[in-house]
């Protein structure tokens, strides 16, 4: 059994101020597998310390020593993919083919795509006789969710490297193995004392203390809206700058010229995918009403078909959810869409057959939804899809964007042109057209009440640095 009851900070692993406990489950199996210590607002005081120490010298460092640096990162973490892959499949409960190909996988692919972006990256610019300066915002407090929990390391601290930051990360205490094993990497990949600095913990005692901390510049945070909220409200007596990533309710509007069988389909897959703990995730699937039973049939046929089952088992595509009270949220929710009158055509309440102990869900599809159904408005978290209907193309976008959130959205047309057409009138931060990947190069991030900032690529750069005019920095040149 795993126990990581240190934190790493200054480039050391000390002991937390405060010695206090916490227990890690295993969402398979409901049995404790690991310990960590949870740190204080003074474990956080020390860390935030030691990375205001280490602005002064890392902020200075030129863009050949920290794409080294970044380089130097990726060639460890190479060596110790398989043990961040078996760290996330035991702490979050992501079956082992996702776990190894799609979550691991995703921290070499952002710190690759933050490497690419600072090959040329302008971080001068000269308007007239002014010199136009990126810089380094300074401190940066990072706070990370439980879903994807490599992927959004990654997606920050590589970009806040590239761009001269120091930090202080904060993972989720739900799942922390992964984190602990990244902090590892980059000890050993060279990055200097006091640059990255880890206080596992909880968000009242460690998220607080590093949104609300005078010496923190930016935070960024990822997890749900809610706590999001907290998060900036928290930040706000100081000024500092918050970039978030939250909640999503995102719809997957079927043309009533898509290919149908291959649409739904997919877009029933990509639900039910880490077990619908995805911000992202197409939850909500807009069909032409006419064609409802035909859409509800082939979406019921995928989650009769999807393998839902132990992480550790080759042929498992979906595993648990993360905990008991995930479980019991959507339990709630799923009795919630029975009694406002969805159809449910597929899953349902408890657990699936011969699946007792773990904490795994139905994948569940409900037909006939209203958008005013508490089901197509609160962002479940697990694999439960979504059938509403539309009558013609402007309503299919008036339902899309009748929802809080703005995070992703999805169009799926046999005319190029018309799904271009409905993406440009989505009110979310990215669309996927005829189910297009995403793009470790381009923004990613929401409108409304999914967040602000962008983060991947060069955009996750810009969100790690302030700008600095230098009027008079040239001679005017003289009439």
């Amino acid at each position: 059994m795993p126990e990581k009851l240190q934190f790493y900070i200054d480039g050391q692993w000390v002991d937390p101020i405060e010695p206090r406990t916490l227990d890690v489950v295993n969402p398979a199996t409901e049995a404790v597998y690991g310990r960590i210590s949870l740190g204080s607002a003074a474990d956080v005081d020390v860390a935030v310390a030691a990375a205001k120490r280490a602005f002064d010298s890392y902020s200075q460092t030129t863009r050949e020593q920290r794409m080294e640096l970044l380089q130097s990162i990726l060639d460890v973490y190479a060596r110790r993919h398989d043990e961040v892959a078996e760290a996330i499949m035991d702490e979050m409960g992501a079956p082992w083919g996702l776990a190894k190909g799609a979550q691991a996988a995703s921290g070499p692919q952002h710190i690759k795509a933050a490497l690419k972006a600072l090959e040329d990256f302008e971080f001068e610019e000269r308007i007239r006789t002014t010199l136009v300066v990126k810089e380094p915002i300074g401190v940066c407090g990072l706070i990370t969710p439980w879903n994807w929990p490599i992927n959004q390391i990654a997606v920050k601290v590589a970009p806040a490297l590239a761009a001269g930051c120091t930090m202080v990360l904060k993972p989720s205490e739900i799942a922390p193995f992964d984190a602990m094993i990244f902090a590892e990497i980059l000890d050993e990949a060279g990055v200097p004392a006091g640059v990255f600095n880890l206080v596992n913990g909880d968000g009242p005692g460690v998220g607080t203390a590093l949104s609300g901390h005078p010496d923190i510049a930016m935070v960024s945070f990822t997890g749900s809206t809610r706590a999001g909220v907290l998060v900036a409200q928290n930040a706000a007596p100081t000024v500092k700058r918050v970039a978030q990533e939250l909640g999503g309710k995102s719809a997957n509007i079927l043309l009533d010229d898509a290919d149908f069988d291959k649409a739904v389909a997919s877009g029933a897959s990509d639900m039910f995918e880490n077990t619908g703990q995805s911000c992202d995730a197409p939850s909500r699937m807009l069909v032409p009403r006419a064609r409802m039973q035909e859409a509800a049939e082939i979406a019921a046929r995928v989650a009769a078909e999807t393998r839902v089952g132990n992480p550790r088992d080759e042929d498992v595509t979906v595993g648990p959810v993360v905990s008991e009270a995930q479980w019991s949220k959507i339990q709630d929710l799923v009795q919630k869409g029975i009694d406002e009158g969805a159809t449910l055509v597929a899953g349902g309440t408890g657990r699936p057959e011969g699946l007792d102990t773990g904490y795994y869900v139905k994948p569940t599809v409900f037909a006939d939804v209203s958008n005013d159904m508490t089901i197509a408005r609160e962002e479940i978290f697990g694999p439960v899809l979504s059938i509403i209907p539309y009558d013609d193309e402007d309503d299919a976008i008036r339902i899309a964007n009748d929802t809080p959130y703005g995070l992703s959205g999805y169009v799926s047309s046999s005319n190029l042109e018309g799904a271009r057409r409905v993406a440009s009138k989505m009110r979310t931060g990215m669309v996927h057209i005829n189910g297009a990947w995403l793009d470790s190069a381009a923004p990613f991030g929401g409108y409304k009440q999914s967040g602000n900032g962008r983060e991947w690529g060069a955009h996750g750069i810009e969100e790690f640095l302030e700008v600095k005019s230098i009027y008079g920095f040239e001679e005017r040149k003289k009439q």
